[in-house]
């Protein structure tokens, strides 16, 4: 019984860590999947187990990091996400196309 819940474990989590790979270019939760994909393994693996340690290790230093600059450094911090996240929604839709569904007055390559 041992072996195959390990495997079952092994695909649910790898899907659920291609996914957030997938996501992690697009404007969403990406890295949150990653994270949560690798909790998943991380029940049964050594290995996504020390993964996630390192990962939680150094969000909390970036996160102590940024919470100790001045308001100036985080509100640039904020702008260049925002600029870059703006960034990858344009190409995205450019390489992709418009969908249908979005209003006429959207000006991107209609």
């Amino acid at each position: 019984m041992n072996h195959p819940y390990r495997i079952g474990v092994g695909v649910v989590g790898g899907l659920v860590v291609a996914l957030g790979i997938v996501a992690i270019p697009l404007p969403g939760p990406g890295w949150l999947i990653v994270i949560a994909g690798l909790f998943v393994l991380a029940t049964e693996f050594l290995w996504a187990e020390r993964l996630l340690e390192f990962t939680k290790k150094h969000v909390k230093q970036w996160t102590d990091w940024v919470t100790g600059q001045p308001v100036w450094v985080r509100l640039l911090i904020a702008a260049a996400t925002a600029a870059f996240v703006y960034g990858v929604c344009v190409v995205t839709l450019h390489l992709t196309g418009v969908p249908t569904w979005m209003p006429g007055w959207v000006p991107l390559w209609r």
